[in-house]
């Protein structure tokens, strides 16, 4: 090949400056665009990161403070009662209403308070919110074929009850164990009893033993007797199915053996474990 055959030849194949120019910027051919996308990335994971944990310690705080705060004051009203109330203005439109009135410790009487830890959560006084006992013996039966029972302790009913909405998801369950232990943390034992008794379901429309006692039995929950304070425990597995005003053979049989367990545990001497 000449001379002059040569330098046509490297004059076709060599690419001029537009050429290179435009390999250099055809899309996803830049080394710098594909650098910056990950800096990207992480730029955005970290934001999202910063934002879940000012989200997570926001709720924690947030919700340390509030258990803290009633502790030394009576909640109006539980987040159940709100859920039931709005429940019924759906349906029908109606003023939503509900039967409840807020018994300070003082005035909730010995067997109620017995028959409330007899009948529910035998261990209260000495668990730290969650019954590993009860859990155990629960999946045991379930096991051997039995139905899966509930396990809850009255810590954890208060929970949730006075601040959860109705559900089953493993979410709603973190957040239940969470308030579980800010109870057993911030407030006594006897508080939890409290605030329980004033704020758990008797019947589709009473919430608390004060107002449970008056509806029932026309007294106030001071008077309340351990065989009136059974009965009134005795419907708590199911409030909308036992009935106060007509006692079935199966409440009244809760009941007594409620009267026999408080008897077994010693009577009013085992609230002195609180």
């Amino acid at each position: 090949m000449s001379e002059q055959e040569r330098r046509e030849a490297g004059a076709v194949d060599a690419p001029g400056p537009g050429m290179a120019s435009a390999a250099a910027e055809a899309p996803g051919s830049s080394p710098s665009r594909l650098r910056s996308m990950p800096g990207r990335a992480r730029c955005w994971l970290r934001r999202c990161g910063r934002g879940l944990l000012v989200l997570a310690v926001t709720g924690v705080l947030g919700s340390a403070l509030l258990v803290g705060a009633l502790r030394w004051v009576d909640p109006p009203a539980s987040a159940f009662m709100l859920q039931h109330a709005y429940n019924l203005w759906r349906l029908d439109q109606s003023p939503p209403y509900y039967h409840h009135c807020w018994v300070p410790w003082s005035e909730l009487p010995p067997p109620l308070r017995l028959a409330a830890i007899s009948g529910e959560d035998q261990r209260f006084p000495t668990h730290l919110g969650f019954d590993l006992i009860e859990i155990r013996h629960a999946l045991a039966a379930h096991r051997q074929g039995g139905a899966l029972r509930g396990a809850s302790t009255i810590t954890q009913q208060t929970a949730k009850n006075l601040f959860l909405w109705p559900g089953q998801g493993w979410g709603r369950k973190a957040i239940e164990a969470w308030f579980t232990l800010l109870l057993e943390v911030l407030w006594s034992k006897e508080r939890i009893l409290e605030v329980y008794l004033n704020i758990i379901q008797f019947s589709p429309s009473t919430y608390g033993a004060g107002a449970a006692s008056v509806r029932y039995f026309g007294h106030p929950a001071r008077t309340l007797t351990l065989e009136e304070s059974a009965l009134l425990i005795g419907v708590l597995p199911a409030p909308g199915h036992y009935r106060l005003d007509r006692p079935s053979e199966r409440l009244r049989r809760r009941a007594d053996w409620i009267i026999d367990q408080s008897s077994r545990l010693g009577g009013e001497r085992y609230l002195g474990r609180l």
